[in-house]
């Protein structure tokens, strides 16, 4: 179905099932996450219907720009933000209490150059960030969908990804992190297999986890545990 006959088919009520790739777990905010929600909103937040962003506005200056989709509570984006101040992050998640949870880690860490966005970030892609806008763009442990039948619900599909590429700058980079190897080896062949990227393993397939991205609680567990975690990282070249 075009955009147009799908736009027409909602207008007229009908009911248009979309795949998603998350499912929404709204939770309960604890009170420290509702009262960060309140306080930091209005500097930190973004929305949907803000429409196009003007990056200089919203952050007050020209900086390099790095984009996280599905923070998930925020510890390691806030980690990221703190230890790179020279440059300006947005996060994109869609349930509440992770976002309340980052806001409470932003306050914490006193930070000026972290955005935040509760919604769904293929729509926020598409319809709120310029192209060539960003330096960076991470997503980091997306739902697995281990279970065969749920894999067309994964993030990293060659549509998405294409449809992410043109908000890069030439040179910009898609990081990608799992603990699922099935998952990698998907992740791989979708960016081995998509035009205008360029793989920067120097074996074209996995590379060491950058310094950038901290090690998590999970991750270390894992680590005992021997359970493995894979990074890629390709550059846009066209």
């Amino acid at each position: 179905m075009s955009d147009s006959n799908l736009e027409q088919a909602q207008a007229d009520g009908k009911y248009i099932r979309t795949v998603r790739s998350f499912v929404k777990r709204e939770g309960r905010l604890t009170r420290g996450q509702a009262a960060a929600l309140e306080r930091s909103w209005p500097t930190m937040g973004l929305t949907h219907q803000q429409g196009l962003l003007d990056l200089t506005q919203v952050f007050g200056r020209e900086a390099p720009t790095v984009l996280e989709i599905g923070f998930g509570m925020g510890k390691s984006l806030v980690a990221m933000a703190a230890a790179a101040p020279e440059k300006n992050f947005i996060g994109i998640e869609v349930h509440r209490p992770g976002v309340g949870a980052c806001l409470m880690e932003a306050e914490t860490a006193g930070l000026t150059n972290l955005r935040v966005y509760e919604h769904d970030a293929v729509e926020v892609l598409r319809d709120c960030i310029a192209d060539g806008a960003l330096d960076t763009v991470q997503v980091f442990f997306p739902d697995p969908w281990h279970k065969k039948r749920h894999h067309k619900r994964r993030l990293i599909q060659p549509a998405f990804v294409e449809a992410l590429r043109p908000k890069l700058a030439l040179g910009g980079v898609l990081h990608l992190a799992t603990d699922w190897e099935n998952y990698a080896e998907h992740m791989l062949e979708v960016m081995s297999g998509a035009a205008n990227w360029r793989n920067l393993a120097e074996d074209q397939g996995y590379i060491p986890r950058p310094s950038e991205r901290p090690l998590t609680k999970f991750e270390q567990r894992g680590e005992r545990l021997g359970h493995g975690v894979w990074d890629l990282k390709f550059s846009r070249i066209g």
